[in-house]
């Protein structure tokens, strides 16, 4: 199947665009022990054919061991999960968003401009000195991805295209 990966960035956070608010929508701190983080990015990743959608116990205890600084929000709605945001921070002041997706309940009610905007202001506030947030999305994601992230301010630095 063919895809193209759309690689995104915010260099400052004067270029971040928040959306409007949605009351009852929070980001919480999750602890990387949860059993939310597994299922809920699984969940999460398993219409658009995520690995953590299918990843084996041994396989998600390798991918927590590869990066130990990897740092995990939950998205709850009105006190329910919906879904989940989790960063990676990288020399140099970066702060990748490596998941940010909803619980498929919770796609098309209006959601996800404010989850993002949620999930973009906590990676602003990852670190001290951060000077870049960025993330990547595919065409094989849900379709309003990547017009979700240019309405937030992300600009593309770069695409590729393959198979999946």
């Amino acid at each position: 199947m063919k895809e193209i990966v759309t690689y995104v960035e915010m260099t400052s956070l004067d270029q971040f665009v928040p959306a409007k608010p949605v009351p009852g929508l929070v980001l919480e701190p999750l602890e990387r022990e949860s059993p939310l983080v597994t299922e809920v990015q699984a969940r999460i990743g398993a219409p658009y054919g995520w690995k953590s959608a299918s990843r084996s116990q041994d396989e998600w205890a390798a991918w927590f061991q590869e990066k130990p600084e990897r740092v995990f929000w939950l998205l709850s709605y009105q006190g329910e999960p919906a879904g989940m945001v989790s960063y990676e921070p990288h020399p140099g002041g970066e702060v990748e968003i490596e998941t940010f997706g909803l619980l498929p309940e919770f796609v098309g009610k209006g959601l996800g401009g404010f989850a993002l905007t949620l999930g973009v202001r906590r990676a602003w506030e990852l670190a001290p000195a951060v000077n870049r947030v960025w993330l990547h999305t595919s065409t094989l994601d849900h379709p309003n991805a990547l017009p979700n992230y240019h309405r937030r301010g992300f600009r593309t630095f770069k695409t590729e295209e393959g198979e999946r």
